[in-house]
């Protein structure tokens, strides 16, 4: 039985973050972002968040969002997908 003017507590399951959650407000930056802050990307799996992070350790920082474009997995399509998601 519940006693008048106590509190029950609260179970909560999970913890940690999800997607869409703090932190995914704005667009993410493609030469600092993680893995994870990738493949929160529409059409960018974990596959493509690895390619995007080698060839950004190989040949340096993007210039433009449009070097994606160079990225194994990126074509025109995808690149104007991600366009207003992703910044340098």
């Amino acid at each position: 039985a519940t006693v008048p003017g106590t509190v029950t507590p609260t179970t909560v399951t999970g913890g940690g973050s999800t997607p869409g959650g703090v932190g995914s407000t704005g667009p993410v930056n493609i030469n600092s972002g993680t893995a994870d802050e990738l493949d929160t990307l529409p059409g960018v799996g974990p596959a493509t968040a690895a390619a995007i992070i080698a060839h950004r350790q190989q040949h340096g920082p993007f210039a433009t969002v449009d070097d994606l474009t160079d990225v194994r997995g990126i074509g025109p399509s995808k690149l104007e997908a991600l366009r207003g998601l992703v910044t340098v």
